[in-house]
């Protein structure tokens, strides 16, 4: 695994031209940047927020108008945001203007956790269905499931847990014809997500299909996209460096292209079932995550996979090798500088080699 310093950073970021101008109000590019039909999830963002927050408390970057025009203004075609609940005539000003600037939205929302939640739920998706959202993305089991729970049974119950959920969001979303992209988030293998989704049978209930986060269950990289695509709403799209390690491997985060991943193929798998689908860069900048599939410890939680399914991730991981970032002993202001050239990079990435 590569470690980044202070010296190769720098040099990172000269060679990518990819510094973006700090500022505690507004937020935008220094250079123009190529303009991309991908959009922007605004956890890549988050080294940034953290650092204009500290220049001045009264900045949050994940405001949706201000994150929205700090997308455009890296050239995205999209933002993946949290809307929360807006007024009907707020709602309308934030589609004007993704409008004005020809961007596509994703919205991201949390779940209803029981009847009392409904109201905020429902508030929610009519924000997101006044916006005109391509869909609401959610998470319907908390963490990783190989770090958060020490039983089997122990996620089963989350899991059935997360199963009300879904039924409890499906009539609302029905109602304001809002599509609820779950996300295939380290939680449920991918025959487990297609039996919820045959449960709820709703045409306004799929995946938001992330690209990466299935491997770390030892799902079929390619094949997990393949099975979610006929139910795909939105794209949190990503590449991944893979390296062994003594436990498992470990799976970080890198600018597209760079990584383990054949991003074409995952792309044309997706535009087979659904060619207008629109896709959202996440590339979340940190230290490589660890997946410990060798440990007893993540069976206890990971009881459904079998041995073949151990063998093949692992045979993929030494067969497409790639360097991940390790940046958390930088500073603050490094740490940004390698998130905006990650972003850019990929950016440049999508529009260049993918013509996304």
């Amino acid at each position: 695994m590569k470690t980044i310093n202070r010296r190769s950073a720098v040099k990172r970021i000269s060679a990518l031209a990819a510094s973006v101008a700090l500022a505690s109000d507004t937020v935008s590019a220094a250079p123009t940047r190529t303009k991309t039909g991908l959009g922007i999830v605004m956890y890549d963002c988050k080294f940034r927020r953290t650092l204009l927050r500290k220049q001045d408390k009264s900045v949050n970057l994940y405001e949706p108008f201000r994150f929205l025009r700090h997308c455009h203004s890296l050239g995205a075609g999209g933002s993946h945001v949290g809307l929360g609940a807006m007024s009907s005539a707020e709602a309308g000003k934030f589609r004007e203007e993704a409008n004005k600037y020809g961007m596509f939205v994703d919205a991201i929302l949390s779940p209803p956790k029981d009847e009392n939640d409904l109201p905020r739920f429902e508030a929610e998706v009519k924000t997101a269905s006044e916006v005109g959202v391509q869909s609401a993305r959610t998470v319907i089991i908390p963490g990783r499931r190989y770090e958060r729970f020490k039983t089997f049974e122990d996620f089963q119950e989350f899991e059935r847990r997360g199963r009300r959920m879904v039924e409890l969001a499906a009539p609302i979303v029905e109602k304001h014809r809002v599509p609820l992209a779950i996300e295939n988030h380290k939680d449920q293998r991918v025959e487990d997500r297609l039996k919820l989704y045959e449960h709820i049978d709703s045409e306004y209930v799929g995946a938001c299909v992330d690209t990466g986060n299935s491997f770390a269950l030892l799902d079929d990289v390619y094949g997990s996209i393949e099975a979610l695509s006929p139910y795909a709403f939105s794209v949190h799209f990503k590449d991944q460096a893979l390296t062994e390690y003594e436990e498992g491997f470990l799976l970080g985060d890198i600018p597209l292209g760079q990584g383990s991943f054949d991003l074409r193929r995952m792309m044309n798998i997706l535009r087979m079932k659904k060619p207008d689908l629109k896709f959202s860069l996440e590339v979340i900048t940190r230290d490589p995550l660890k997946v410990p599939c060798l440990k007893d410890d993540y069976w206890k939680s990971v009881a459904e996979a079998s041995g073949s399914d151990l063998a093949r991730s692992l045979r993929f991981v030494r067969n497409h090798p790639a360097n991940g970032q390790t940046i958390s002993t930088l500073p603050l202001e490094k740490q940004v500088e390698i998130e905006d050239a990650n972003i850019v990079a990929s950016l440049n990435y999508a529009s260049q080699e993918l013509g996304l």
